[in-house]
């Protein structure tokens, strides 16, 4: 038997139920050694798009977490898998301790960090949660993700100074410069015993994207290279520093591909690439893309040479697990093999040194989130906004358009239509009859935007919404057909498919906005019927128009709202908006705010959508 097929006790157990597959040690001559028991293995564990989730829990639904899948989320439960990694490596004969890292989007996405961005911010002295848990767990680094900046900089240095490790991202680069403003990598000197100690470069690259992302955060500050550009650069000053070993923790998905299109010269999606053109590096830990890829081996054009890249499912989901086989050549170690896989955190219990240690936070945002704010006097759900007209999304444009109108008041531009965008965020999205709470309203916005106002005129308008609707697929007739027969058609920009995220519906304020969507005809000539308040749209027509800061900054890459003249900017975020104006009124009362009128069609036949 090989190392590694015979594993005893609870953490055998425990990896074997989380999906753990042995893997023989290399056991090739090409470097004349013969036998595996001169093969070292370096193990590297890796997390990604954690997004604020430390317990297996859902602060909207005030239940514990479940999927269609059961998966399960949060630090708590992968810290219980590295535990078990740890345990098993340890009763391992010459095998060095393995490594953690994560490849970002670590302090946004769940109510728990909302409440410690913005509640009770970090830089009042509290601990970040996310912080605490990591520092628990033991990560040796990190790489910034795009959502690290949606916060601001004083939230992100505050959380970069409470970790124990380092925050890396070569990319993120001063205005002025060009240099790094967080560290681009660390060397760790991993102890093998009765041998040199392998020398491990852990390089931190971010998305580009941020610069659109969050613009208002970043311009004039802090600027963003490419993923392939910048690693070309900073892989062989890691080499060059002593590392044997090259891993990169990449905040940038697997296969090329950019939800903002050509707005940035570099591709949002770009970490194969970099495998296949950046000589010098042995392993990828990839984030962004919300993904499970257990494996994937690339070639490097330049060398030869192969590269093990692996991505974990989301909110900690999955713990990747990379294992990279090292012999000496010539006095120095080489990656003769590698490998990878993900463990799943759906078959371990909590760590409880984690659980306790961050109860009181949990607590905390738990009552906070389940506060009753006003009533409503009707249910309104999102599950099926994406492809009908529903309240739900009438009341995220009511009150973007409402405060847009209040704010522009007295000025000269109060005279003209106002128009609101929103897209359906979350499907599972509902707010009940009767008492509503936080949380209720929290669900149908789940994104930290900030809201924003633009002129545009008819024609771009128009334009807009052609540009939404290539969110359908396009059909012959109009149904009956289940959802994603009709929704998330893939595009040049989202070939996996356009999310829920990118499909933006129009609404008027004082006057509804009513518009059909043909989707037997062609991306581009979908739009139809166009009117506000009963009147059809002229292409002169001037309109302000309410807006999220990704839409507006660039995000999706629609048209005409990113060079639009900007009326209204005051970084007040949307869903805070939404709560208080539940909080202030008492009441939401969907017959109120009916703002938009919309259908789908099939040649001017309604379509028949059965979920």
């Amino acid at each position: 038997m090989g190392r590694r097929t015979v594993i005893g006790g609870a953490a055998a157990t425990a990896l074997a139920a989380a999906g753990f597959q042995a893997v023989p040690a290399y056991a090739g001559g090409s470097h004349g050694w013969g036998s595996n028991d001169r093969t070292v293995r370096l193990s590297v564990m890796g997390t990604t798009d954690l997004h604020g989730n430390v317990f297996n829990w859902d602060y909207f639904k005030n239940a514990e977490y479940d999927d269609t899948a059961h998966n399960d989320i949060g630090l708590a439960k992968v810290s219980t898998l590295v535990k078990a990694v740890r345990a098993r490596i340890a009763e391992e004969r010459r095998t060095p301790a393995p490594l953690m890292i994560d490849a970002g989007d670590t302090i946004q996405g769940t109510p728990l960090a909302y409440y410690f961005a913005k509640i009770e911010p970090i830089t009042g002295g509290h601990l970040h949660p996310m912080a605490a848990a990591m520092n628990e767990i033991g990560y040796d680094a990190a790489a910034l993700g795009n959502h690290e900046f949606n916060y601001g900089l004083d939230i992100l240095r505050k959380f970069q100074r409470q970790l124990r490790f380092p925050l890396l991202g070569a990319n993120a680069q001063d205005w002025t410069t060009g240099l790094p403003v967080f560290p681009p990598y660390v060397l760790k000197r991993v102890h093998v015993p009765g041998e040199k100690p392998i020398t491990v470069g852990i390089l931190g690259l971010t998305n580009p994207g941020i610069a659109i992302w969050d613009k208002a955060n970043v311009e004039n500050k802090v600027k963003f290279g490419g993923i392939v550009e910048l690693a070309k650069i900073w892989v062989p000053r890691v080499r060059k520093a002593g590392a044997d070993v090259v891993i990169v923790s990449a905040h940038s998905g697997m296969d090329l591909s950019s939800s903002y299109g050509d707005a940035l010269p570099v591709p949002e999606n770009a970490s194969a690439l970099m495998a296949a053109t950046v000589p010098g590096i042995d392993a990828v830990l990839v984030g962004h893309a919300h993904l499970e890829i257990p494996e994937r081996l690339v070639t490097n054009e330049v060398t030869g040479e192969q590269v093990v890249l692996t991505e974990p499912l989301r909110w900690g989901m999955r713990l990747s697990l990379i294992d990279l086989d090292l012999q000496k050549v010539r006095g120095k170690w080489k990656v003769v093999g590698r490998h990878s896989q993900v463990l799943n955190a759906n078959t371990v219990a909590a760590d409880p040194k984690v659980t306790k240690l961050l109860q009181k936070d949990h607590d905390k945002v738990v009552e906070y989130v389940n506060s009753k704010i006003g009533t409503c006097t009707e249910a309104m759900s999102a599950a099926t906004a994406p492809w009908e007209d529903t309240a739900a999304l009438d009341f995220v444009n009511f009150v973007q358009a409402d405060a847009v109108s209040k704010a522009l008041a007295g000025t000269p531009e109060a005279a003209l239509p106002v128009l609101a965008i929103a897209a359906p965020f979350n499907r599972a999205a509902a707010i009940p009859a009767g008492d509503v709470s936080v949380r209720d309203v929290a669900g149908l916005y789940i994104f930290d935007n900030t809201l924003l106002a633009v002129t545009m005129t008819g024609a771009q308008v128009k334009d807009y919404l052609e540009f939404s609707a290539q969110y359908f697929r396009q059909v012959s007739g109009p149904g009956p057909f289940a959802p994603d027969q009709v929704t998330n058609a893939p595009t040049p920009t989202a070939p996996g498919g356009t999310p829920d995220y990118n499909y933006d519906i129009l609404g008027g304020l004082a006057k509804p906005l009513a518009y059909k969507i043909d989707i037997a005809k062609a991306v581009g000539a979908r739009i139809t019927d166009l009117t506000y308040g009963g009147e059809a749209v002229t292409a002169d027509q001037k309109f302000v128009v309410a807006v999220n800061n990704y839409r507006q900054s660039g995000g999706g890459n629609f048209p005409h709202v990113k060079t639009a003249p900007v009326l209204y900017n005051r970084q007040v975020e949307i869903r805070q908006l939404m709560i208080d104006y539940v909080t202030t009124t008492g009441e939401v009362n969907p017959n109120t705010f009916h703002t938009t009128d919309w259908s789908l069609t099939a040649n001017g036949t309604p379509i028949v959508i059965t979920p």
